[in-house]
């Protein structure tokens, strides 16, 4: 069975991603979406296994320890990560998965998974994305003007990304996500050693 693909899906803070993956759900049913674990305590109606993989901080440090998470973070106290264990599970069943990450954590990942699809969600433009940020109606003056310091430092690593989609319009920018999966299972690598095989069954008979 041909395995899928880990998509990883990262952009600065208030760029859309959340959005663009809540839409490209709907689209694209067949996509597998990365579950986290965390140490934070379930909420209400939020399920093991669905919603996150809900561990013990002695669990989680466990799984840090014996290098079962892609990346990791901790916020306010709580671990956040993402299993490997369940991502590779999944693509060896043949599925794609699609991870929403942000830009840290995605480095993260392409050090430990490097032949993932690595996609970087751009704004229109930077004030485009400090009117997003400051829509929130959330967000202190000094909190804005740092965020929008952390999104321009964010986007000078979009070098170490294999595709950049411009989210000017979410359904634009879903419809191009969605062709740069279908090309990436276009690419000649899927079918060199299926080509091999054929060659050599071909011969003995």
């Amino acid at each position: 069975m041909r395995k899928g693909l880990l998509i990883v899906l990262s952009g600065p803070s208030g760029v859309g991603k959340g959005s663009v993956c809540s839409v490209l759900r709907g689209r694209m049913p067949e996509l597998v979406y990365s579950v986290s674990a965390t140490t934070r305590t379930p909420r209400q109606g939020e399920l093991d296994g669905v919603n996150y993989f809900f561990k013990s901080r002695a669990q989680f440090q466990d799984m840090i320890a014996r290098d079962m998470l892609l990346e990791h973070a901790e916020y306010v106290g709580n671990y956040y990560g993402t299993p490997r264990d369940f991502v590779e599970r999944t693509i060896a069943a043949g599925k794609d998965i699609i991870l929403e990450i942000e830009v840290q954590g995605a480095l993260k990942v392409k050090e430990k998974f490097p032949e993932g699809v690595f996609i970087f969600l751009l704004p229109p433009s930077l004030d485009e994305l400090k009117q997003r940020i400051t829509g929130r109606g959330t967000e202190s003056v000094d909190t804005i003007d740092h965020r929008m310091n952390v999104a321009v430092e964010e986007m000078n690593l979009l070098r170490h990304y294999d595709y950049a989609v411009l989210n000017d319009e979410i359904d634009q920018a879903c419809h191009r996500i969605e062709s740069i999966i279908v090309a990436e299972h276009c690419r000649k690598e899927h079918y060199l050693s299926e080509f091999t095989q054929m060659q050599h069954a071909s011969e003995k008979a």
